[in-house]
């Protein structure tokens, strides 16, 4: 199966295809992580890319139905240098081509992925069209030109759970687990202790957020009720909320008014406030401050950030294209965090209020533990002990 990739600037690159007979458009970007390409194929903060994986080999253990980040598959495609013909891990059930094909997502192989990813350094994310079908070179290039891109479009909408719900209310998908192999086949992941009980009731919001979040916030004590995106504050604090959590999530922050006016009014309750990654710009929104596209984005489970009062470096799993404008953040808001690649913002918090925010992924499934205290910090910034 011949497959195609055209750019917005006129490039093309020709591969061969796996995953579904398809065709989309989307934002190609390159994410530079080794290995959780399922994760990245889950993860709703994808919704509308065309995700490069930089490494030169995926697909060699497969994909399980257990370390999926969501609901369904997100990508609009899927690109990468050599695809592995065999699929070796004892937990496969598919292989990544069957299961891009199962989801009606086309992928590409055997191109210059190197390449690319300069070509996306230098000029920036390019909008995209990705083929496993008959199209002509002409034709890709105009379907990649004429494609609307992410600025301005609202990708939450899309991804959020259409009803509220409490998560894990059996404690049967939260605990800390290992990957030794049990005696019952059903049973890969062996719980190695006890989850805490869960007396802390809180409120996510769910701009796209990813299941291990939801793990390690109950892995730290808190009732989790997830709520769809466009819950207005109202309506999440008729659930008694000790704290609420703002998650991750696609697109661009500018496009979510809904999103922005309920936390303006959640953050006027005094209830203290976690938001990572989507969850933080819509935060930064909130309090008054302004976001933009960076060029290329931050994507992939090695982003060093400096916590500027403690001067620890935390290695960090993103996945993002826009970032929070410092000088556009009001006084009471401090940049706690940033990142040493470029400088950018990658942390805030508020000065007189129980507010904080990252703009990384502290649950780094997988990736880094680094930024796991976050979880504790948020307990106690409650007034729970950790």
């Amino acid at each position: 199966m011949k497959a195609i990739l055209a750019l917005e600037d006129g490039s093309v690159f020709h591969g061969e295809g796996f995953g579904a007979r398809a065709s989309a458009c989307g934002e190609v970007c390159f994410n530079t992580s080794m290995t959780g390409y399922q994760e990245i194929l889950t993860d709703p903060s994808y919704k509308g890319q065309i995700v490069a994986m930089t490494y030169p080999l995926i697909g060699n253990y497969g994909v399980n139905r257990q370390d999926v980040e969501s609901w369904r598959p997100h990508v609009a495609g899927f690109v990468v240098r050599e695809l592995s013909p065999v699929v070796s891990s004892w937990r496969a059930d598919d292989s990544l081509g069957e299961y891009l094909s199962e989801n009606g997502i086309p992928g590409i192989q055997g191109i210059d992925t190197r390449s690319l990813t300069k070509k996306l350094r230098v000029r920036g994310v390019l909008n995209g069209f990705l083929s496993t079908e008959d199209v002509s070179d002409e034709e890709a290039l105009r379907h990649a030109a004429d494609w609307h891109g992410l600025v301005g479009m609202d990708y939450v909408k899309e991804v959020t759970h259409r009803e509220s719900f409490l998560w894990d209310e059996t404690d049967e998908q939260s605990a800390s687990f290992n990957l030794a192999r049990s005696l019952a086949p059903s049973d890969a992941r062996n719980t190695q202790a006890p989850l805490p009980s869960a007396d802390i009731p809180i409120v996510a919001y769910d701009y796209g957020i990813k299941y291990n979040i939801l793990r390690r916030l109950r892995q730290h004590g808190f009732k989790v009720q997830v709520v769809p995106a466009s819950t207005p504050a109202v309506a999440a604090l008729k659930y008694k909320p000790a704290g609420i959590f703002l998650a991750n999530g696609p697109g661009d922050p500018s496009a979510l008014d809904y999103a922005i006016n309920s936390v303006r009014e959640l953050v006027g309750t005094g209830l203290p406030i976690f938001g990572i990654c989507l969850g933080h710009q819509v935060l930064a929104l909130a309090l008054g401050g302004k976001t933009f596209k960076l060029k290329f984005g931050h994507r992939g489970a090695n982003q060093p950030v400096k916590d500027l009062v403690s001067g620890k470096v935390e290695i960090t799993s993103q996945n993002h294209g826009f970032a929070v404008d410092p000088k556009s953040l009001p006084s009471e808001v401090v940049v706690d965090r940033i990142n040493l690649n470029d400088q950018t913002v990658e942390g805030l918090r508020h000065k007189s209020k129980p507010i904080f925010c990252v703009q990384y992924h502290p649950e780094a499934s997988p990736g880094p533990h680094d930024s796991t205290p976050l979880f504790a910090e948020f307990r106690s910034l409650i007034g729970v002990g950790s």
